[in-house]
């Protein structure tokens, strides 16, 4: 009989399909059911297998802490489990992820968690974090903070306008994407940051005889103000392939590369 723990998963599926926009007949048919199936589970009247809820799930994209949440709120146990980094069983993760942010020098490679806070970084991410107050780098940092605060570097960043409507833009379909609260509260949270007066010339970081780049036609570049003249950077994301851990499904490393032959000399200078 369906009780009240069947009625909250039935909110959580109807809510997670209303997300993907998909119809109940859309999701019946991904998921090799019914929409007659998928309503009863949807309003409470049937309660849903261990099996169907994680069928569901697949089919839905769902994240596997949102799995875990899902499968409680059905009744069953949790599939996946959360595992620390600095487990004993997570040991290979870790040497992973030193081995890429090694090999990644002389250019700047982090290990950054869901919420964007910093779990690991090479020697080279040291170039961002010149006069960034401690406030900002406590408990951890965070790469939104860290980038969009008018004391972070919002400050030293030539293309702030671009690079602030593309990470807001970035966070908010993640935000769409996984209904997480603690993303939107961030989200909200630098959204309302003050944006820095530009300086007169957005180039003037330059070295001499070196020229303003053009916008990059790859992506939206990186460009920071160095004392010793401007970086021009574009990122790359890699994560892990069929995670079953959560706290492995989480992660991603975020890789930096020159997008010039400046950025390239000062960046292996500076290592």
């Amino acid at each position: 009989m369906a009780g009240e723990g069947t009625s909250r998963a039935g909110a959580l599926l109807r809510e997670w399909r209303r997300r993907r926009k998909l119809s109940q007949l859309d999701l019946a048919l991904l998921a090799d059911s019914s929409a007659r199936h998928l309503s009863c589970l949807e309003t409470g009247r049937a309660r849903p297998s261990r099996a169907m809820v994680l069928k569901l799930a697949t089919a839905l994209d769902i994240p596997l802490r949102e799995r875990n949440t899902l499968l409680v709120a059905a009744d069953h146990a949790p599939a996946y489990p959360e595992r620390d980094l600095a487990d004993t069983d997570m040991s290979s993760v870790r040497a992973a992820l030193e081995v890429m942010l090694a090999a990644h020098e002389p250019y700047p490679a982090v290990v950054v968690d869901r919420w964007w806070n910093v779990v690991s970084g090479n020697q080279a991410m040291s170039v961002f974090l010149e006069g960034v107050p401690p406030e900002l780098l406590l408990p951890r940092p965070n790469v939104f903070r860290l980038t969009l605060h008018p004391d972070g570097l919002a400050a030293r960043l030539t293309n702030l306008a671009e690079i602030r409507a593309y990470f807001l833009d970035r966070l908010l379909r993640q935000v769409r994407a996984t209904g997480d609260a603690d993303l939107r509260a961030l989200y909200e949270e630098v959204r309302s940051y003050p944006v820095p007066a530009r300086e007169e010339a957005a180039g003037s970081g330059k070295t001499a005889g070196s020229q303003p780049e053009p916008s990059s036609p790859i992506q939206v570049p990186l460009r920071v103000r160095t004392p010793t003249g401007e970086l021009s950077m574009f990122t790359t994301m890699a994560t892990f392939g069929a995670p079953a851990d959560v706290t492995l499904s989480e992660l991603a490393i975020e890789l930096f590369y020159p997008l010039d032959e400046f950025t390239t000399r000062l960046l292996r200078d500076r290592a």
